[in-house]
């Protein structure tokens, strides 16, 4: 009895892989669901207390019975948790989806499933066959004068999510890195600057110059601006790094901008082993597609890449080559945190 039982709840039940596969395909509800929990406030409504679905719904003005059902889908993969008397709970994951929490990922959860996705993803194969981005054929122009042209609420995502991984990143390559008996360094298209703010407060002899184009040099991290606590050491130079690199520094960054297009990368690090001393560093700091504990993010950006830009995330390899055929003498390649890794290289004599 108890063999004939057990064979049948087996054939019963379906196959792991089948199961997963299933799960993978309903891929955007689980996208959707964590947006919509970041849109209405869920998280931030929820504090240390388990609450239940309908006090909730009254604080983020969502219906009820709806509002449990989207907080059970998401308690399935982690985000809430479902407590025996029906409340929900915090997670750590859940907690992320906060403003105030100091590791929040609200703006980039935001800016992964924003409207413009939805459109972009069913052309990926699209964009497998011909390698390019399908960004202009949906929208009529290409991605950036689109967002900033076109999609104000959008660009306004964007900016809050690049500032939040800019400023959580900066903390742990200010960490990593060593810059005793270094006086000087530039950000190339270091955008707001949060990288090199972390630099000048942990060295407090350091100067600095931050270079990107105006409308984003302009809008600097307060510290570095003038009257910012940090002004005084820093030079803010406007101006695009893939046509000259008008700074001389010690130590040159380059943070995730080597990833567009190879002809954009190879003239960007021209332009910084053109502008260097001979026996500069260059640091070179980027997410990658393969040797990475965070491979499904990863290869994720860079499908999304492919799709609106038309660019791509680099393996070891082919960013350690990138830097080789600019001149640079490649040294030791060390992770920053689970998402980046850092290139550490010098300009030969």
């Amino acid at each position: 009895m108890t063999s004939t039982t057990t064979t049948s709840t087996t054939a019963a039940a379906p196959p792991q892989d089948a199961m997963r596969l299933r799960e993978l395909v309903f891929g955007a509800a689980c996208a959707a669901a964590v947006r919509a929990a970041a849109r209405l406030g869920v998280a931030d409504a929820l504090d240390d207390t388990p609450q239940d679905a309908e006090r909730l719904a009254a604080a983020v003005k969502a219906d009820p019975k709806a509002l449990r059902r989207l907080l059970r889908a998401l308690a399935c993969y982690g985000v809430f948790t479902e407590e025996a008397d029906g409340r929900f709970a915090h997670t750590d994951m859940s907690r992320q989806l906060r403003e105030d929490d100091p590791r929040s990922l609200r703006w980039i959860a935001l800016w992964c499933t924003e409207p413009w996705t939805w459109a972009a993803w069913p052309k990926l194969d699209e964009a497998v066959r011909t390698g390019d981005s399908v960004f202009e054929g949906l929208f009529g122009k290409e991605f950036f004068p689109y967002l900033h042209e076109d999609a104000a609420e959008s660009a306004h995502v964007f900016n809050r999510a690049m500032t939040t991984s800019s400023v959580q990143s900066a903390r742990d390559v200010a960490e990593l890195l060593d810059l005793d008996g270094v006086s000087s360094v530039a950000d190339i298209g270091g955008g707001q600057g949060h990288v090199l703010a972390s630099l000048l407060e942990k060295h407090p002899g350091l100067h600095g110059t931050l270079l990107d184009l105006p409308g984003v040099a302009g809008n600097a991290d307060p510290r570095l601006r003038e009257g910012g606590a940090l002004a005084d050491r820093v030079a803010i130079v406007p101006g695009d790094c893939r046509r000259a690199v008008p700074v001389q520094a010690d130590v040159y960054i380059i943070k995730n901008i080597l990833e567009w297009d190879d002809e954009s990368t190879r003239r960007t690090l021209a332009n910084v082993v053109g502008a260097a001393r001979p026996g500069a560093r260059v640091i070179v700091i980027e997410n990658l597609v393969d040797d990475s504990p965070s491979m499904r993010f990863t290869t994720a950006m860079d499908l999304m890449l492919l799709l609106n830009v038309g660019g791509a995330k680099h393996t070891r390899g082919s960013m350690a080559a990138r830097m080789a055929e600019a001149g640079l003498v490649l040294g030791e390649v060390r992770p920053v945190n689970a998402y980046l890794h850092a290139f550490e290289s010098t300009v030969p004599a």
